[in-house]
């Protein structure tokens, strides 16, 4: 068969790209297109994205896919999984998504949990009751701009947003919206209990569609502008971690008793099965459930990632201009486990000026070699890293009741090596990781299954395997990071 060439958007909350694919029946090659950074943008006292701007960017990515090849036979949207538009009755977005780092729905996370507690909020969805999400956002929002929010009429997260913007269709996908805290994910089911008592209207939220469904053609509006014909876009799993762990690479005899990791800004560390897993340990693990393709959940933890030394990067850049290999290589000669800190700590969670003097502060107060250097401060954060999955894989082993016999790393964080040897140091696992757009392969397996190219994600995955470069990394040292696990445990409060 001749080759059948698909577009992948992947948004992230740092960056994004446009990825050409193309399918000759029996695998796929991966081209980026176009890439684009995504920095939220501070008016007012508020923390937007800049919605519109990215729009433009997809639009850029559109045509410059275009101009590689001649025709397209669909695209697929996948983004972070928070943060959402509101449009009014018009259907006109209302303003710019607030981004989830914005501070006022932590301010006013006290409001809601008097209205309905963290832990019934958990039990009705099984979701992360963290105020970053859309729950607390749509709350927030009603609580200081009532008016504003009276006048809403339908709300998409941020890739169902951007598939309305290209395609005049509303929905929302099912993937993305099990981290909204207001799908009831053991029902399968709009939690209406939740939205009744905080005052949140039922009618603002679109029909449920899942990874795979058509939302439909891009409008004539926007070819028209683009001067390109309409193609269809389809919805994958537009969570992108879902989508990641759909690329996953597995071949047969690795399909059982795997873990992963999706490692970028945020680190999704997890397993996939078919139960949603509700009960007091799981809730005061802080583990919490996600819709996966297939009807497959993803048990999974949410951890700040690389969001620390991307933080580090933006201050040092003001100082000099160094590349992550750069850091790296600083890294690799520093002392290691010469200070440790907690990722995430809200100090570390939030948006600082100057991270490392945060990092600098936090090993003062607890004892440590307080680091000074870029290579001292980006070793205490990649082990510090390394350590977190470590603990985090024994709790997620006891709370499945399975041992993991690989631990498969995804995403951006694949590119760094010497972080990816560390974590099988640190858990010792057998590692596998990438390729390093497995969200993207994730994205394109549900568009082949929408064409009828692939009959479902199993087939997908071997399909990956010979398509896709996987680097193993095997435990080295493991007695030095035994001692400093016990260190790491006392400096951050941690239990074995």
């Amino acid at each position: 068969m001749g080759k059948k060439d698909y577009l992948v958007f992947d948004f992230g909350a740092s960056n994004g790209r446009a990825v050409l694919a193309s399918f000759d029946g029996s695998g796929f090659d991966l081209e980026v297109t176009h890439r684009f950074g995504n920095r939220p943008v501070w008016a007012g006292g508020t923390l937007y994205w800049d919605i519109l701007r990215l729009f433009s960017e997809l639009k850029q990515g559109i045509q410059a896919s275009l101009a590689r090849t001649g025709d397209l036979r669909s695209m697929g949207i996948d983004a972070w999984g928070a943060d959402f538009g509101l449009l009014d009755d018009r259907g006109v977005l209302m303003a710019n998504p607030v981004n989830y780092r914005d501070g006022q729905s932590i301010k006013d996370a006290g409001s809601l949990f008097s209205i309905i507690s963290g832990r019934e909020l958990f039990e009705l969805t099984g979701a992360d009751i963290n105020p970053i999400f859309d729950l607390f956002k749509i709350f927030s929002q009603k609580k200081n701009n009532p008016s504003s929010s009276s006048h809403a009429s339908t709300y998409l997260p941020i890739g169902d947003l951007l598939n309305y913007f290209l395609t005049g269709r509303a929905f929302n996908e099912i993937t993305r919206f099990t981290t909204s805290i207001i799908y009831n994910q053991k029902e399968k089911k709009l939690e209406t209990s939740i939205l009744e008592r905080l005052g949140i209207p039922e009618h603002i939220f679109p029909r449920l569609i899942l990874p795979g469904s058509r939302v439909g053609d891009i409008s004539g509006v926007v070819s028209g502008e683009l001067g390109i014909s309409p193609f269809p876009v389809i919805a994958p799993a537009m969570h992108d971690t879902a989508s990641a762990v759909a690329g996953i690479p597995l071949s047969s005899q690795n399909m059982k008793n795997w873990a992963f990791i999706s490692l970028g800004t945020w680190a999704c560390m997890g397993m996939e099965g078919r139960d949603v897993l509700i009960d007091d340990s799981v809730y005061e693990a802080r583990f919490i459930n996600e819709a996966g393709v297939e009807g497959t959940n993803l048990f999974v933890k949410n951890i700040n990632g690389l969001w620390v030394i991307q933080q580090c990067r933006e201050r040092w850049l003001k100082e000099e201009d160094i590349s992550w290999d750069g850091i790296v290589e600083k890294a690799v000669k520093a002392r290691p486990f010469a200070s440790l800190i907690d990722v995430d700590r809200q100090c570390f969670m939030d948006a600082q000026a100057d991270m490392p003097r945060v990092i600098q502060d936090f090993c003062r107060k607890t004892g440590q070699h307080v680091p000074e250097t870029t290579g001292e401060i980006s070793r205490c954060v990649y082990e510090s890293l390394a350590l977190k999955f470590r603990y985090y894989l024994g709790r997620l082993q006891d709370l499945e009741g399975r041992e993991a016999g690989l631990l498969h790393i995804v995403g951006g964080g694949t590119q760094n090596r010497l972080l990816c040897q560390w974590i099988a140091d640190a858990t010792g696992k057998q590692v596998e990781a990438g390729p390093t757009e497995t969200t993207a392969v994730g994205n394109l397996l549900m568009q082949l299954k929408a064409d009828g190219e692939i009959k479902d994600i199993k087939e997908g995955r071997e399909m990956c395997r010979g398509s896709s470069k996987v680097l193993h990394y095997s435990p080295g040292d493991t007695d030095i990071w035994d001692e400093a696990y016990n260190t790491y445990l006392g400096i951050t409060g941690k239990e074995q």
